[in-house]
């Protein structure tokens, strides 16, 4: 399997190893658009790996913070209370880049910048920029894909 993420689409490809669609998604990257500089709050581009997997078996619209479960269910009402909050739900699946000074080292470093592929509440508007860098997705996607996917999975993000 690998994934290919195209930030002018909004889009996760899932594609089986030999290069067949497999499943398309839509995301939320950053509002901030591409970018690799630690507190950018941009998306990374280039190769990246999935390091590791997050929240099995943990129901839908679990909080995470820490890249732990907080025990909190995100609904309708914990968001509208709390809409600025950078709600990241569900399961996570956590990127490392591949690229020495491009996304993985020094102050480019995707996993020491905890950029995730991670679930979002619902009320959040997907297929349009709107992250703090992280790839965001629809609870019920993310499950889909977080099932379909192991660790060491390659990831290309495209501007």
């Amino acid at each position: 399997m690998q994934i290919r993420i195209v930030l002018a689409d909004q889009t996760l490809t899932l594609l089986d190893d030999a290069g067949a669609l497999v499943r398309r998604y839509p995301v939320s990257t950053a509002a901030r658009g591409a970018g690799e500089q630690s507190g950018s709050f941009q998306t990374p581009r280039g190769r990246h790996l999935i390091r590791a997997r997050i929240g099995a078996g943990q129901p839908a619209g679990t909080v995470f913070r820490a890249r732990r479960p907080t025990g909190e269910i995100c609904d309708a009402a914990s968001y509208a209370a709390n809409p600025d909050r950078d709600w990241i739900l569900t399961r996570i699946l956590w990127l490392s880049g591949c690229e020495p000074g491009r996304n993985r080292l020094g102050k480019v470093d995707t996993m020491r910048r905890y950029v995730y592929i991670h679930g979002t509440p619902d009320e959040v508007d997907i297929g349009k920029p709107g992250s703090h860098g992280c790839v965001r997705m629809r609870n019920h996607d993310l499950i889909d894909l977080f099932d379909r996917v192991p660790v060491g999975t390659p990831v290309e993000i495209i501007e």
